[in-house]
């Protein structure tokens, strides 16, 4: 039977796509991606005759049917996931189902918005003496977080976080880091739709991060990241010991 690969497509921009994804997608028979949130220019590259499907109205049941009609009769498929498969994706439930009729399936990793977010922003999540830590999380809603994850708890870390999959309920996340210890004038960068034509980034701090939210309407496709110490008010941060001409390493003496 032919392969399947689970492939990143990063935020939305088409030039985010790794080589490898983009030279899977231009060589597979059929093309499954994820139109809710996936461009259709990132899968522009498929070859003709290729079979290309958005899956977004599809059931688990019925995205697997295509992919095994197509693995059938020999073919490869790329299954086409927004940012990086590994976060969010929803993949382990379509890999077991391959799996268990013999189908040899990959992941190919993705940039993820966290990242894409933080490049917009022009911001580093990890600063010398001050957080060498990032947390990827959300916040409670029709999907359950365990009580040991919730954002109250990790906020107490004060590391850098960035929140997914919460911007319907920014007033929620704005209590849940406050209440987990994080100082009102924690910087906050808010992106929606990162990678799109229609991108935007606003700072803001939490003591007004619902408000933020609301007033620029980015209330979907939306992620919140937490900056402890990068604030305008902060501290001078101390400098990465890497370019220091007084710190030696293997090599610079």
């Amino acid at each position: 039977m032919g392969m399947v690969h689970f492939i990143g497509a990063g935020p939305g921009d088409p030039e985010l796509l790794t080589l490898k994804g983009q030279r899977l997608i231009a060589g597979a028979d059929l093309v499954l991606y994820a139109g809710s949130l996936v461009p259709p220019e990132v899968v522009a590259c498929a070859r003709a005759g290729a079979r290309v499907v958005d899956s977004a109205p599809l059931s688990l049941d019925q995205t697997h049917a295509l992919i095994m009609e197509t693995v059938r009769r020999g073919g490869s498929v790329a299954r086409v996931h927004t940012g990086d498969p590994s976060l969010y994706g929803a993949i382990r439930e379509q890999m077991d189902l391959l799996e268990r009729e013999g189908v040899s399936c990959a992941v190919v990793p993705g940039v993820t918005s966290a990242c894409a977010a933080a490049a917009l922003a022009g911001r580093s999540y990890t600063v010398p003496g001050v957080t060498q830590t990032l947390i990827l999380t959300r916040l409670a809603g029709k999907t359950p977080v365990p009580e040991a994850e919730a954002l109250r708890s990790l906020a107490a870390h004060k590391s850098a976080m960035c929140v997914y999959l919460s911007a319907g309920d920014p007033e929620g996340v704005q209590r849940e880091l406050l209440a987990g210890g994080l100082a009102p004038d924690t910087l906050v960068v808010v992106a929606r739709r990162v990678g799109w034509p229609d991108q935007a980034v606003a700072d803001t701090d939490l003591a007004h991060l619902a408000a933020t939210a609301r007033e620029r309407g980015f209330t979907r496709q939306t992620v919140f990241l937490v900056l402890p110490g990068q604030g305008a008010h902060d501290a001078a941060q101390a400098r990465s010991l890497l370019y220091d001409p007084h710190f030696s390493h293997m090599f610079r003496p």
